[in-house]
């Protein structure tokens, strides 16, 4: 029951766009300390960021001279809850800019660090966001969820690397999911247990007593988004497991296994193999190639956007059979009683060490 209206407190946040959570300093440390060869003498920038409060430009200020950073850039919407999370009352937008330490402290004085209005609302898709955009090597922050697609879409457009954080469902989207195939895009180390305590006081925490921290929600399936390389992504997944057609069972009319748990990927079978989402996680493109994403139920989502009338109808003819389409990566397979032939959402996979 908690978990619904966890989840129901969520899509309520987007609806409102009031899903800015604020990051705790310590995950901030807990990931970033894998990236630090990646910040020497590159400009950051925290653009979904209120600088007066941010754990990020937090990390990085007080970091800065270790980590050799050339500047610190960050903005934010302009503060529309004033006292929520800080006691500034002004309404206008600003970007702080820190270029390091001058007096010899090592220590990010107020005098050290350059304040500027804007003239709009800070928000990353303003004309003056995208100038700082443009200046910037590495975007690290914690994008709303309700604009993830939007925020990723932007990166990408100019070219940027970054280390950002997201729900692990935006895995699954048609904007975010062909990135992943492309390795445009991969998963980080993540969070511990695989979710999150953020500061937003707007809605109720549901987290079990020995999980629950004062001020903050606990949210499930946080993820970290980068394009910097990491050893992670390089590490081999240890499989075990020997094929079997009992253990392994084909889905019908796609030439697949199904595979419910990642461990248990076997380590002996050359073909198509549907595993979890959370596959991503351990995801090493020298180890796999990603096939696709199937599941029965996308095809009436997406056949307007991507299946083609004529793929679809040729699909039928041929009994409810069909081959990958190359040039798009969503499988949406349907037997021929309009069923769903995969029935969880799977990634389709293919081992390249077989």
């Amino acid at each position: 029951m908690a978990k619904k209206t966890q989840i129901k407190n969520l899509t309520k946040a987007k609806k409102d766009k009031n899903d800015e959570f604020y990051t705790q300093l310590s995950d901030i440390e807990n990931e970033l300390r894998h990236y630090k060869n990646h910040f020497k003498g590159k400009v950051i920038y925290c653009n979904c960021d209120d600088p007066r409060v941010s754990n990020f430009f937090h990390y990085f200020s007080y970091r800065f001279e270790q980590l050799g950073i050339k500047k610190l850039i960050a903005t934010c919407y302009k503060n529309q809850n004033a006292d929520l999370f800080s006691q500034n009352d002004s309404d206008k937008a600003i970007y702080l800019e820190y270029t390091g330490d001058k007096n010899g402290n090592r220590i990010p004085d107020p005098e050290e660090i350059g304040i500027i209005e804007l003239k709009g609302d800070g928000d990353f898709r303003s004309k003056e966001s995208i100038e700082l955009l443009k200046q910037a090597d590495i975007v690290v922050t914690n994008p709303p969820f309700s604009l993830f697609r939007e925020y990723m879409a932007q990166l990408i457009e100019y070219d940027k690397k970054f280390v950002i954080v997201g729900h692990q469902n935006a895995t699954k989207y048609t904007e975010i999911f062909p990135l992943i195939k492309e390795n445009k895009v991969w998963l980080g180390f993540g969070f511990k247990g695989g979710a999150g305590h953020f500061i937003n006081t707007q809605y109720e925490d549901y987290a079990t007593a020995g999980d629950h921290r004062e001020g903050m929600i606990r949210v499930s399936g946080v993820h970290w988004f980068t394009n910097l390389d990491i050893n992670k992504r390089h590490e081999d997944l240890i499989l075990y497991k020997n094929y079997t057609p009992e253990e392994y069972p084909t889905y019908d009319n796609f030439n697949a296994i199904n595979v419910d748990v990642t461990k248990d990927i076997p380590v002996d079978y050359k073909g198509f193999m549907g595993v979890p989402i959370t596959f991503l996680d351990k995801y090493n493109p020298d180890q796999f190639e990603i096939v696709g994403l199937g599941q029965g139920n996308l095809y009436r989502e997406l056949t307007p956007k991507g299946l083609s009338q004529k793929f679809v109808d040729d699909y039928y003819k041929n009994g409810g059979t069909g081959a990958i389409k190359e040039d798009h990566p969503i499988l949406a397979y349907y037997d021929k009683d309009g069923k769903p032939v995969i029935p969880y959402m799977r990634i389709i996979i293919k081992n390249k060490k077989v």
